[in-house]
């Protein structure tokens, strides 16, 4: 099997600096010494080190068309695909990806670790060796992550601690495969309508506002002027928003008659956003606003960025909302 490794950044390869951790780590060295011995020989493995290496935080829809155009760049070179990236926004980058990627047709891995490879009590060992294994096994399919043991579908994951070793969860569809001897593999359906030849990735303004108890319309009109081009909102259980608040879901509605769709998911890792189902929520939805099912906040957000990058405005943004993509939202 021939594997190709794209670097993006991230803690995996960060070194000291006078300004706190920076990319800076021989990479390929590292991997090469990863890999001696192995049954993996280094003519098998190919490598991209984009330019520049980030900090995940500093991740913009950019740098997710960097990562899909050095994959696609690659994919007749290789068999799988393994993406070393920073842990704060991978979640983000994966779902992006799989978007973008649904007739690639071969597995591809996002891992990244909470210590530096170069320190003795690093996680980057386990987690690349078990991206590796993952495409290995020829069970890996489409987009995913693996972190901390676990192999998780790419759109259905979020970055759940800072420290752990297990960092990352999918509450909302559970885990692909479990670590061990041999690893334990769950049975996973992910259906997805695909897209055709998908225009790249651009930088878009969504608004992504957090209900709050005391949030007034005063304040919620304030944050969504000028109009963005889409707006996320992170309510309350299953879709709610403060209803009795004066003339709140009166901003929203408005925004929803001058064409700006409102797409509602909720706070909670665990939800599926059901819109109506009290009258917190009943307001919003009547006005035209489309909840996020059980997509994660990360997929819900790439899916807006990729639909308003492929041109999508409106009611024909909101309309792919509930529609599976990739395997992203339980239809």
């Amino acid at each position: 099997m021939r594997i190709h490794i794209t670097y993006t950044g991230g803690t995996i390869g960060m070194i000291d600096s006078p300004h706190g951790l920076a990319p800076g780590a021989d990479m390929l060295g590292w991997l090469h010494g990863l890999l001696d011995g192995t049954q993996i020989s280094p003519d098998q493995v190919s490598y991209t080190e984009l330019d520049p290496l980030i900090d995940s935080s500093c991740a913009t829809p950019d740098s997710w068309q960097a990562i899909i155009d050095d994959l696609r760049a690659h994919r007749n070179d290789a068999d799988a695909f393994v993406v070393l990236h920073g842990t704060d926004t991978m979640s983000y980058s994966s779902a992006a990806v799989s978007y973008a990627l649904t007739g690639f047709g071969k597995p591809i891995v996002f891992t990244g670790s909470q210590y530096p490879l170069g320190m003795v009590e690093t996680d980057a060992t386990a987690n690349v060796t078990g991206a590796l294994n993952a495409v290995l096994s020829g069970r890996a399919h489409g987009v995913s992550l693996f972190f901390g043991h676990h192999l998780i579908a790419g759109n259905r994951v979020s970055k759940v601690s800072s420290w752990a070793f297990e960092g990352f969860d999918a509450p909302s569809a559970g885990l692909l495969a479990q670590t061990g001897a041999p690893w334990h593999w769950e049975s996973y359906e992910s259906r997805g309508e695909g897209w055709y030849d998908p225009l790249p990735y651009m930088r878009h303004d969504v608004a992504v506002i957090d209900m709050a108890p005391g949030i007034t319309a005063a304040r919620l009109e304030a944050m969504l002027t000028p109009r963005p081009e889409a707006v996320l909102i992170r309510a309350y259980g299953v879709g709610n928003v403060p209803c009795t608040e004066p003339g709140l879901t009166d901003v929203l509605a408005d925004v929803l008659g001058e064409g700006v769709p409102v797409v509602v998911a909720s706070q909670c890792q665990q939800a599926t956003v059901l819109l109506g189902h009290y009258e917190a929520g009943d307001a919003i939805a009547r006005a035209g606003a489309i909840g996020t099912g059980d997509m994660t906040l990360e997929a819900a957000y790439a899916k807006i960025v990729f639909l308003l990058s492929q041109g999508l405005t409106g009611s024909d943004l909101a309309s792919w909302i509930p529609r599976s993509i990739a395997g992203e939202i339980t239809v």
